[in-house]
């Protein structure tokens, strides 16, 4: 049987370490990385030097070996890792967070020897983000220096920071007007917030660094001829992709028909932003020579589907 034994977690039973491991690697769902958006980052030293800091945080690093399973590791403080100055040629370098575990590689004494630690892989690709090949370990920065450079600065680091299972948050948000609200354009067909019910106060979360919006009002009434103009939304300071609506012309002696205004968007999260609450808005123009005008009644909806996500910063 190749079954490993005795599954977890049995009483009087023995468990190899592995069978943690393997446990670990299915709660992560076989993913590595940092944990969270601010884990491990590395950056130049208070004072620049030769070397660099890797701050709190904690990852999750695959073993190279199937069967090997998964390791947590732990950073608790800033640690130092020094980087060897460059000569007269510039060198590329890579931070990593390693495991050496001698069940499968090495010779080092888990009784008293840094299974998991902080390595500088030299002379890599200047476009590298992964570790060779062979390696248990997760990429943390690039490090780039000129020819006879002996101190680090943020500018010479690129992160490599991957979340092994980044979050994600999703809200739906509806709203209806209780009466008419009409709204006949503006000069120049710019942007104005409309209509006042399609509009929301929303928490930002802290680890967000990307949203998905898609941002409808449903059955706009359009009356007393066509119109045409631009729907949006803006969340906060951010405005999402326009889109055009166009009526064409009524039919016969039709008075009124109903559109629906769709727009959506992927966007960055600015800094600013973050673990703030952003007022989230639909937005439309409308050009002021066309006959008709919009009107949004109790018959009209406005939904926004807004996703958050999170990634290193």
């Amino acid at each position: 049987m190749t079954l490993i034994q005795p599954p977890m977690m049995i009483n009087g039973g023995t468990h190899p370490a592995r069978t943690m491991r393997m446990m670990i690697r299915d709660l992560s769902r076989g993913s590595q990385g940092v944990t969270e958006y601010n884990d491990l980052k590395v950056t130049q030293q208070t004072t620049p030097g030769a070397g660099v800091q890797v701050a709190d945080g904690s990852g999750i690093v695959r073993g190279n070996a199937w069967g090997q399973g998964s390791y947590t590791q732990y950073n608790v403080g800033t640690a130092l890792v020094p980087v060897a100055p460059t000569g007269a040629q510039g060198r590329t370098d890579m931070v990593v967070l390693r495991i050496l575990d001698p069940e499968y590689e090495g010779g080092l004494n888990p009784a008293k020897d840094n299974i998991g630690y902080f390595d500088v892989v030299s002379n890599v690709s200047a476009t590298a983000t992964q570790p060779p090949a062979g390696m248990s370990a997760i990429p943390l920065a690039r490090i780039t220096q000129p020819p006879n450079c002996a101190t680090v600065t943020n500018a010479m680091i690129t992160d490599l920071r991957t979340i092994a299972n980044p979050r994600k948050d999703r809200e739906i948000y509806v709203a209806s007007p209780s009466g008419d609200q009409n709204w006949s354009g503006n000069k120049d067909g710019t942007y104005v917030q409309w209509p006042p019910s399609a509009k929301w106060t929303i928490p930002v979360p802290v680890w967000a660094v990307k949203t998905r919006i898609i941002f409808t009002v449903a059955a706009v009434q359009v009356i007393n001829g066509s119109v045409w103009g631009h729907a949006a939304f803006k969340l906060g300071t951010v405005q999402g992709q326009g889109i055009n609506y166009d009526t064409g012309a009524f039919v016969g002696g039709d008075k009124s028909q109903r559109v629906n205004l769709i727009s959506a968007d992927t966007m960055s999260v600015p800094a600013a932003m973050r673990g703030t609450n952003q007022v989230l808005q639909a937005l439309v123009s409308l050009a002021a020579k066309e006959a008709g005008y919009l009107q949004a009644d109790t018959a009209t909806t406005a939904i926004a589907d807004v996703e958050f996500q999170e990634g290193v910063y």
